[in-house]
């Protein structure tokens, strides 16, 4: 275990999942701090001091540096602890194709989620956006959010009809946001993987067996 850095999280955060299941396929432990969201910890004094952005995860280094975002996090871990699986890529081609698909399942499926969910929660009432400012809900996005949701789905089907895993041949962070998107869907939207869509639904079958989607 690195006891030199600190990761503060929360198990109610999807974005906490995806830092914890690249950390899990890497073999690799870190100290956690759990930051109560429910209690809206993150806007307490002490977490701003942290990250003033008032977003989990953050993960903090040993000189206190704040490292937030999860690609930034993911991007600091796999090149300080280099320790196969590769989730980031190894070769130009490789890691241009993962930031690729990864990017595409964010901005296409969970930003679609999070936006769903946020402008339809009655507990995230002025809190329609995640960090330091208020922003009030806009229900009328919810059935946008939806749509996005289902072309999500059906976008990443035709992909995995081409390839076995998001960004080609081998599991990959795409992966993993992919994953972390489509059971944030089902738990935020009640929106599952619809039936026809079985390139999609073998592939989540076949990733939710790993070890790591436990995380």
């Amino acid at each position: 275990m690195n006891t030199e850095l600190t990761l503060y999280e929360s198990k109610a955060s999807p974005n906490s999942r995806r830092v914890r299941i690249f950390l899990a396929e890497k073999g690799i432990e870190i100290p956690t701090k759990t930051v109560n969201l429910g209690e809206k910890e993150q806007f307490s004094a002490a977490y701003v001091a942290i990250n003033p952005r008032r977003q989990v995860p953050a993960l903090v280094l040993q000189d206190g540096t704040t490292i937030g975002e999860v690609p930034a996090i993911w991007r600091y871990v796999e090149e300080a602890y280099p320790a196969k699986p590769a989730l980031l890529g190894t070769t130009p081609q490789q890691k241009a194709l993962i930031a690729m698909w990864e990017r595409r399942a964010e901005l296409d499926g969970f930003a679609a989620v999070m936006e769903g969910v946020r402008n339809a929660v009655a507990g995230l009432k002025g809190r329609a956006l995640s960090g330091p400012h208020a922003y009030e809900q806009i229900p009328e996005i919810v059935e946008r959010s939806q749509l996005r949701v289902a072309n999500f789905f059906a976008d990443f089907n035709d992909r995995l009809k081409q390839a076995p895993f998001v960004a080609g041949d081998e599991f990959s962070a795409a992966d993993i946001t992919t994953l972390v998107t489509i059971d944030f869907a089902a738990g935020g939207m009640k929106m599952n993987v619809p039936a026809e869509f079985d390139a999609l639904q073998a592939w989540y079958d076949k990733v939710s067996t790993r070890a790591s989607s436990k995380a």
